[in-house]
């Protein structure tokens, strides 16, 4: 079997913003554009979902009035060639819930889980296009294999447009920005 038989043709052709924006939302679900091209994300896990979710309510409890937190729709980090990325979980402003693309100025904090197979895109290259990008706050949570996860927390330098390191927790996570909250990841 080739790829174009088990993909279809807009998978091997560099996708426009306007293209894209005219998908339906089933059509954008489960996928991210990197430089114009589709890439495809396989499922999460139970385990997966259930700890970004964890996370998202945790954070949307924390944030106060003026910010959100939510999984799964795009972050547009750049038009031409297009890039949108799908954080697994994402702090925005509240004022543009009804925005749409979603843009890193909107954005406060994205947080990554690595699942098997997102090891790379996780650790390195996400972290890059989200620096560059502008977005203040990176957190990236490893599930580790004891069953707790590890948060590791970055905090960009805007003049570099790159991530310094934060800290990194297991068990009860205290941070105070992007603003403080408590999460006890030993819970999930």
């Amino acid at each position: 079997m080739t790829a174009e038989m088990a993909a279809p043709a807009w998978m091997h052709e560099q996708i426009t913003a306007e293209q894209y924006d005219s998908w339906s939302e089933e059509q954008c679900a489960g996928i991210e554009i990197v430089d114009g091209m589709v890439v495809v994300s396989p499922s999460a896990s139970k385990r997966h979902n259930r700890l970004a979710r964890f996370l998202a309510n945790a954070l949307e409890a924390a944030a106060g009035p003026d910010w959100n937190a939510d999984t799964d729709f795009d972050v547009r980090l750049q038009d031409v060639p297009l890039t949108n990325r799908r954080p697994d979980v994402v702090v925005y402003r509240a004022d543009t819930i009804d925005v749409t693309p979603t843009r890193p100025e909107h954005v406060l904090l994205v947080v990554e889980v690595v699942s098997p197979g997102s090891e790379t895109t996780d650790r390195i290259v996400k972290t890059d296009q989200y620096a560059k990008s502008g977005i203040a706050f990176y957190w990236r949570v490893e599930q580790a294999a004891t069953g707790v996860p590890l948060l590791y927390t970055y905090v960009l330098d805007p003049a570099a447009r790159a991530y310094r390191n934060g800290d990194v927790f297991t068990g009860v996570v205290k941070v105070s920005a992007p603003f403080p909250v408590e999460i006890d990841l030993d819970r999930i």
